[in-house]
């Protein structure tokens, strides 16, 4: 793995992982599980929506006549959160040799059997990736953030604080682990290793084009790697459509928009720079990145210097992050800095949920398009 992906890896690690040290308040945590509750609520509602029933071009929506003037929260939501899988299905051609991104350096791995397959990352990328190629019957277990259609009664290998417990992977007999290093500890990968797992450590880079790159190495290290190569064309093409139907909708000068990490109980706010995957929603938003303004990468905690000097005019959170601030209101009370900014003035926050805002997969098109119309189009 690129040291710049396993630098990032590790800070969002960090982040999520002392989150996870400090409960939320009641009352944050009741509305956390009302937004979760909502979020499985649309999950179910859009995986039933027939397969015909193709979502509203974005161009056809209620568009804003000025965005930098609207006023107001919305929420993305995926108009299918389901998982689209090549069909029909390939077959493993088995055994095969792929390279392995430990920390430590690239080894050689041979896959012998992928019948049995154990998934976990920061995002549920590799999850989504593994079902997009058509090998979701393979799976046996999965990372706490691969919920999508189909995956409800997969267990869950991963806890609260982001790690994994090797012992209930090992109760799960995995021909196969994929991992991408974001979730540890590191002792417990090799732990698996050294039971006897054939384990995989692919690059999971924060980006459309990195999306494209996972679904070549996972589609690689199932024996499907044609799969992977079609996988990855697809993906590249949807954002490359999605891009250019933003373009047509997203105003000359572009809104200045900022992503920002919320764990109100646990008192962490984080502001997302370059290579933190932001930025690639934020341009492909048709926005301008104004952390790149300020010279921010990967995950910095939140400054009130370096929120005003940004000043955004729209900000992108996590939905159970808003939430357990205690909404919008709650974030400018705690966080007056932002309160001066535009997007503060004008309680400009778009907020999606946790496992889906930066999923980059195959459904990076979707998740991109969602955006576009909470931003573009929120009274659609």
């Amino acid at each position: 793995m690129r040291r710049g992906a396993w630098a990032g890896a590790a800070s969002l690690l960090a982040a999520l992982a002392l989150s996870a040290c400090v409960p939320l308040t009641p009352e944050a945590e009741s509305s956390s599980q009302a937004v979760a509750t909502a979020n499985a609520e649309a999950a179910v509602q859009a995986s039933a929506t027939p397969a015909s029933a193709a979502p509203t071009p974005l161009a056809d929506l209620n568009l804003l006549a000025d965005p930098h003037a609207y006023e107001g929260p919305s929420t993305a939501v995926l108009a299918d959160a389901a998982v689209d899988a090549l069909d029909p299905a390939p077959t493993p051609q088995l055994p095969v040799t792929v390279t392995s991104h430990t920390l430590d350096g690239d080894v050689d791995v041979e896959v012998a059997d992928a019948s049995r397959v154990v998934v976990f990352d920061m995002s549920g990328s590799i999850a989504a990736t593994v079902w997009a190629l058509g090998q979701g019957d393979a799976l046996v277990g999965r990372d706490v953030a691969a919920d999508f259609p189909g995956t409800e009664d997969l267990p869950v290998v991963t806890g609260s604080s982001h790690t994994i417990n090797p012992e209930a992977v090992l109760a799960l007999e995995p021909t196969l682990v994929i991992t991408d290093g974001s979730i540890g500890p590191t002792d417990s990968v090799q732990q698996l290793a050294d039971a006897g797992v054939t384990v995989v450590v692919v690059e999971n880079e924060s980006s459309f084009t990195g999306a494209g790159e996972l679904a070549r190495q996972v589609g690689a290290a199932l024996g499907v790697a044609d799969a992977g190569e079609k996988l990855a064309d697809r993906i590249a093409s949807d954002v490359a459509d999605t891009q250019a139907e933003i373009a047509d909708v997203a105003p000359d000068e572009g809104l200045r928009i900022m992503m920002l990490y919320l764990r109100g109980a646990s008192g962490i706010y984080y502001m997302f720079g370059e290579e933190s995957g932001a930025d690639q929603l934020v341009n492909g938003l048709g926005g301008v990145d104004v952390a790149a303004e300020i010279g921010l990468d990967g995950m910095k905690p939140l400054t009130d210097e370096a929120m005003l000097a940004a000043d955004p005019e729209l900000i992108l959170v996590m939905s159970h992050g808003i939430e357990s601030v205690g909404g919008v209101d709650g974030l400018l009370e705690a966080k007056p800095a932002i309160a001066l900014t535009a997007a503060g003035q004008h309680r400009r926050i778009v907020d999606m949920a946790d496992n889906q805002l930066l999923a980059f997969g195959p459904r990076s098109a979707d998740i991109l398009d969602a955006l576009a119309r909470a931003v573009y189009a929120p009274e659609s």
